[in-house]
């Protein structure tokens, strides 16, 4: 139904709490194959970006791969569920239904190979259901002794859980343009075409400048070359950053490593925000150093993994402080974290190219972690994106496409 842009709260509440209480009472052969299909169901379109790499032949084999690792995972807990059964202690059965509700609360904190978009919690972000681990924790809780008594009477408790639509609409500045972009990760590498992909980019800024906006979001990689290298683009995007504040997506090179950036023109300035969490594998290998040389050998050619940034980045744009987000990172608790002054960003810009898993469900769930982030911290989410719909979030409502 979010695929479908038909999102109902209502059976997105009852379908959550039927799948919920169904596993709960499900024996370790269901939880395996539960598992199974939700890794697959939920990460399938990752295996598309081995068609980018001509190995189409790798895709059925992730898709299972994925499968594998939350099957084990769900099996892991179930299994320690059931041995929970045979101990010599009392209510037994409670036990046992409290391990499983501990394991589903555990899963959104296991992150293989660094990887966190598996957050169970999520499917309630557009409910009833609020997304915090204590409502959570409370849903799990009333299945658990509505389970355990066989008493529908304890579902009551998911009243506490209840979360009402608190969202209050603040006016978006009409003067920001967040834009679209439709280049194809085979159009946007291809040096032959990058003469004709900046002419228009050029235009996209151009034509904002005309309409008075005065700041445009682009979206990453828009650029895909060491932009602190190409002084006449660089000269290009000064020129135009008199009249309007740009943020782009671009490369930069800091002589010996490759880093995924964006490049902040404004009050006569460029400041490169680099990206803080790489994508795992997608552009830095989490695996030992020796067994990380031969995958990107083998995988990718060769190429070096990226450099990731130590720090988050924030500006200011027209007096708003922004924190700095591509893609991935958007995704991550880290990038939520509270500044020097203790304050969490109250606005964000984020820049994705989402030509990678198009057409998928990725752009859809990356949506939703979005959505959940944004309700969760209280950050408007400026959102320009490549091969898919950019976007406004506004309290984990979206406000603008």
């Amino acid at each position: 139904m979010e695929y479908l842009g038909q999102p109902n709260p209502l059976i997105t509440t009852f379908s959550g709490l039927a799948s919920l209480y169904l596993l709960m009472q499900s024996s370790r052969k269901t939880w395996l194959l539960s598992g199974f299909f939700i890794g697959i169901f939920w990460f399938w379109w990752i295996a598309l970006s081995f068609n980018h790499y001509a190995m189409p032949w790798a895709i059925p084999l992730v898709i299972v791969a994925m499968g594998l690792v939350y099957g084990s995972l769900f099996w892991f807990i179930a299994w320690i569920s059931e041995k929970t059964q045979k101990l010599p202690v009392p209510h037994t059965e409670l036990l046992s239904l409290s391990i499983k509700a501990i394991g589903l609360l555990l899963l959104s904190v296991v992150h293989p190979f660094g990887f966190d978009w598996f957050k169970p919690e999520l499917m309630f972000v557009n409910s009833y259901i609020g997304i915090e681990k204590w409502q959570f924790a409370l849903v799990l809780t009333a299945i658990v002794l509505s389970v355990w008594r066989a008493q529908f009477l304890f579902m009551f408790l998911l009243l506490l859980a209840y979360q009402p639509n608190s969202h209050t609409r603040v006016s978006i500045p009409k003067e920001i343009e967040i834009t679209t972009t439709h280049t194809s990760v085979e159009d946007k590498w291809n040096k032959t075409l990058h003469n004709a992909q900046f002419k228009e980019v050029l235009n996209l800024i151009d034509s904002a400048i005309q309409k008075k906006k005065r700041l445009i979001i682009l979206p990453e990689s828009v650029f895909p070359v060491f932009l602190n290298y190409d002084k006449t683009l660089i000269e290009k995007l000064q020129e135009r950053a008199k009249h309007i504040s740009i943020i782009a997506g671009g490369l930069y090179w800091d002589g010996k490593t490759p880093h995924n950036s964006a490049y902040i023109f404004t009050d006569g300035a460029i400041t490169v925000a680099n990206k803080v969490l790489l994508v795992p594998f997608g552009e830095s290998n989490p695996l030992p150093d020796f067994l990380s040389d031969w995958v990107n050998k083998v995988f990718y050619d060769g190429a070096v993994d990226y450099k990731a940034s130590p720090n988050v980045t924030d500006y200011v744009i027209d007096g708003i402080t922004y924190r700095n987000a591509i893609c991935f990172e958007a995704t991550s608790e880290k990038l939520y974290e509270k500044d020097k002054e203790g304050k969490r960003p109250e606005h964000m810009i984020v820049l994705s190219n989402n030509g990678w898993f198009t057409p998928s469900i990725e752009p859809v769930l990356q949506r939703l972690l979005l959505q959940y982030y944004s309700k969760k911290y209280g950050t408007t989410i400026y959102h320009s994106i490549n091969m898919s719909t950019s976007y406004i979030i506004q309290d984990g409502t979206i406000e603008k496409q």
